[in-house]
């Protein structure tokens, strides 16, 4: 699928997610490895918290982790027992030949999220438009877990 190439940050983008976006780029600009780190995120936490995940890919297929899903290990270990969580997240994916692009979270991703998150406003990608939704509408018939 085609993304429109990051140029800026996308109308409609407020400061505070830009202040997301600049996070996960400069992040992706450190530690980027074509194959390996080539996707970051950037959560927002509502005591104001910027933690960062990254891509991690292995060899193993099944031993590779998206972006959120380190980041939401590091947003559950922020939050240890205290009523902190996630408010806004944006993820930008690094190609070989040097562009970035804003992404959506994969489905597993998604579904991470709307299990921890579901009114976290994430940033999404529609044709060449960018905007903001609640997590909860990436998985639209959502099976809620029972404990």
């Amino acid at each position: 699928m085609s993304r429109p190439e990051l140029s800026g940050r996308p109308a409609g983008m407020g400061e505070s997610d830009a202040e997301l976006l600049s996070a996960a780029r400069d992040l992706l600009g450190r530690v980027y490895l074509a194959g390996r780190h080539e996707v970051a995120t950037a959560f927002r936490m509502s005591d104001g918290a910027i933690l960062t995940g990254v891509h991690v890919d292995g060899t193993a297929r099944r031993s590779t982790v998206c972006a959120e899903g380190v980041a939401s290990g590091a947003a559950i270990a922020h939050a240890a027992g205290r009523d902190v969580g996630v408010v806004a997240l944006v993820s930008v994916l690094r190609r070989p030949v040097g562009t970035e692009h804003l992404i959506d979270p994969c489905g597993v991703c998604a579904e991470l999220l709307s299990d921890y998150w579901p009114d976290a406003r994430v940033w999404v990608t529609e044709g060449d438009d960018a905007r903001a939704v609640p997590v909860r509408d990436l998985v639209p018939f959502k099976k809620v877990r029972e404990s």
